[in-house]
């Protein structure tokens, strides 16, 4: 059977050693007063909810799945979903990082961001149902009415109510402009909204008394594509007066999708009827509000496969140890036993500090990144959340494509370090190979992520904000530049940070003559992109262990974290050098293929 420890000594080397988070909160008045030992502890007593609560649930949901009452359009979620869920409710996990105005308890978004990694290593099929309420939270409380927020956030912050995000339709997906859900103006002020949504995670289930799904669809005089789309409030119980629920809403489930992976959540195929919904936002300007609620699921995702990366390590790294197969090449490595324990052999190591290195890089980018949206919301000084606001537009699609490609290659990597056995429901690791695939699809597939980063981010700004990172990269190079025992993670950091900015401005020129160029670049460029930004958390995780190790500090955590960016660097990083290759072949080895592809 699998087994989870939560990586609570590595989340607070990255928050208190590496990143100094609380450096950070003194200077934003809501969150001023916390300190290191609050975050720890509140994170101690979640992993212990995490590891012992949902992880135990994993397989059996797997195994179980959800169930449709045709009749009822009701949803059962897997044995024991329900009350881990009320258990979460009870012990106010979900009102974590929410606003005190509406009941939260107005932690810094870091305790959520490694709260969640924690939840996604456990069970990510659970996760998903609290996590995108945390989505419609956000989308509400910037765009809604006060009258909204007062109706749906509390209620919200709770997790009484659980919420969804509602866009895709059986003809389109990422191309939202090409929508049918029609939404028709009443008397009364509401809508009644008519359509068909397809693919919503979490869309409709027994674990809340009421689910809030935010609705894209298009007023009557609408103008075509993605700029005739409209935001709606449409629970599934209309909320009184009072708060109390009402009779059902004209939104139900249809079915369920049968996926490869995530079984134990309820991802439905819902039809509106005449719903009855509310407008968030102006008309016609829906995206505006949906794009808060697309870019927190963007690094939710990524988180998804931060946490399978990391439980699959776990496991992976406990088998090595513990399997006995064929003797060391350099020797016997056991006596004791009839063969060596797997873990002596070279390639074998390589899969599991793949997954370590990705593991425990990715953990540092999304602290950071939950850092950056702290200072977006919160920060005194205007100039530090446009440019905490700028960072983390380019890094979203880096968290979501680069730690979910990664998560693909680790979680597989560590199935393989299992053999036959890693092909066995039995031993989890299947199901983490399963569940992470969906993680590089939905939410704008990770090809499209890597034309926002290089289209819109990059050269949509002619590099301003890649510099700006860049000019971090150069800071951090300057200062170790002359330190011997900082060279081999420094250099190549140093060199490729020289080498983007030309690879750069040559995909940019080429665009200028044929989009094409661009296109065929996008998915080599993003990972590249994704380097230098993990090589930079890598290259700072070195300095701090380098420091920590040159004061007297014993601890054993300090040298392994060195190893595994000696790896990181010799090993993972150099792909940079192929990507770039590739990325330079051009567009038209891709679209002079019409008789290939006949």
């Amino acid at each position: 059977m699998p087994v989870y420890n939560p990586p609570l000594r590595d989340m607070q080397f990255v928050m208190h050693e590496v990143l100094n988070v609380c450096d950070d909160f003194r200077a934003m008045p809501a969150h001023a007063e916390v300190d290191a030992d609050t975050i720890n502890a509140v994170l101690e007593e979640g992993g212990k909810f995490a590891a012992q609560v949902v992880f135990p649930l994993n397989i059996g949901g797997d195994t179980e799945g959800c169930q449709l009452d045709q009749a009822t359009h009701e949803v059962k979620t897997p044995t024991g979903f329900k009350q881990a869920y009320k258990q979460y409710v009870e012990a106010g996990w979900a009102a974590l990082s929410c606003d005190p105005a509406f009941g939260g308890q107005g932690l810094p978004l870091v305790v959520n961001q490694c709260m969640y990694e924690m939840l996604n290593s456990a069970n990510q099929a659970w996760t998903m149902y609290p996590g995108l309420t945390h989505g419609a939270y956000a989308a509400l409380h910037t765009h809604g009415t006060d009258e909204q927020k007062a109706t749906y956030l509390h209620k919200m912050s709770s997790g009484e109510w659980t919420g969804s995000m509602c866009l895709t339709e059986p003809h389109c997906g990422t191309d939202l402009g090409l929508m049918r859900t029609k939404a028709e103006p009443q008397p009364d002020g509401t809508y009644r909204i008519t359509g068909n949504k397809i693919f919503i995670s979490a869309g409709e289930h027994d674990m809340a008394e009421n689910i809030i799904h935010l609705v894209l669809a298009r007023l009557p005089d609408a103008p075509p594509g993605i700029k005739g789309v409209s935001l709606f409030i449409v629970p599934k119980f209309h909320v009184k007066a009072d708060g109390s629920l009402g009779e059902r809403n004209g939104i139900y489930c249809a079915g369920l999708e049968h996926k490869m992976g995530i079984h134990g959540n309820a991802t439905a195929q819902l039809v509106l009827e005449g719903a009855v919904g509310t407008l968030v936002g102006q008309p016609n300007k829906g995206m505006q509000g949906m794009f808060v609620m697309m870019n927190a699921a963007r690094l939710g995702v990524g988180n998804q496969s931060l946490g399978l990366t990391e439980v699959a390590y776990q496991n992976a790294l406990a088998y090595a140890k513990d399997r006995i197969q064929m003797r060391s090449l350099s020797g016997a490595k056991d006596k004791s036993q009839p063969a060596d324990p797997i873990i002596v052999h070279p390639d074998v190591r390589k899969m599991l500090l793949t997954a370590k290195a990705y593991a425990e890089g990715g953990r540092a980018l999304a602290v950071f990144c939950s850092v950056l949206l702290e200072k977006v919301h919160h920060h005194p000084d205007e100039k530090v959340r446009k440019d905490s606001d700028d960072m983390l537009s380019l890094l979203t699609p880096i968290v979501k494509a680069f730690l979910t490609d990664n998560a693909w290659t680790a979680t597989t990597m560590c199935q393989q370090v299992f053999g036959g056995h890693g092909y066995i429901k039995e031993w989890g690791m299947e199901q983490f190979v399963r569940d992470a695939r969906i993680n590089m699809i939905y939410e704008g597939t990770n090809t499209i992520q890597s034309l926002d980063l290089l289209g819109r981010k990059v050269l949509g700004n002619n590099g301003a904000t890649l510099k700006k990172f860049g000019r971090l990269v150069a800071a951090l190079v300057e200062e170790e530049g002359v330190n011997e025992k900082m060279a081999e993670f420094i250099n190549p950091l140093a060199v490729l940070g020289e080498q983007i900015n030309k690879f750069t401005t040559e995909i940019g020129f080429k665009g200028l003559q044929n989009p094409d160029e661009v296109g065929a670049a996008a998915v080599d460029y993003l990972r590249v992109a994704g380097h230098l930004v993990l090589g930079y958390f890598w290259a700072r995780m070195a300095q701090t262990a380098q420091r920590a190790i040159a004061s007297g500090n014993t601890d054993p955590f300090y040298p392994a974290k060195l190893q595994t960016a000696r790896f990181y660097f010799a090993k993972l990083f150099p792909e940079t050098a192929t990507l770039m290759r590739t990325a330079r072949a051009g567009a038209k080895v891709l679209m002079d293929t019409d008789l290939a592809l006949a």
